[in-house]
């Protein structure tokens, strides 16, 4: 079950890696996807992870604080939903329509209810 674990940690960091430069493939859920199969699976991948020079503190900061820095909430949010409009906009089933604004709305609440950091907190 941990190889199992491992492997799909690892495909969701690869996978994670490709958000950062790809506008639609979001990286935070594989970025915890990652880090949870890493927390069953392997201790040593879960500190790289947690270390991680352009990941780590982020995840820190979501796993340990519930927290999101100011920047990354505003960035997701403005990314978010005109994505969500333009999808919704292109899609011709009214189910698929409100599902996917369920999703947005349900994001959004998420983003919103999380501790937004300051500088002092982000150390």
């Amino acid at each position: 079950m941990k190889i199992l674990l491992n492997v799909i940690g690892c495909l969701a960091v690869v996978l994670a890696i490709l958000g950062v430069f790809l506008p639609l493939l979001p990286t935070t859920p594989f970025l915890l996807l990652a880090s949870a199969c890493f927390m069953r699976g392997s201790d040593r991948m879960h500190r790289w992870l947690r270390h991680h020079p352009v990941f780590g503190e982020y995840l820190r900061n979501f796993e340990d604080k519930r927290a999101l820095p100011l920047r990354a909430k505003v960035l997701s949010l403005t990314m978010l939903w005109p994505s969500m409009l333009y999808s919704i906009y292109l899609v011709r089933p009214i189910l698929l329509k409100g599902m996917l604004l369920a999703i947005a709305i349900g994001v959004t609440v998420m983003i919103l209810r999380m501790k937004t950091l300051d500088g002092v907190d982000e150390e």
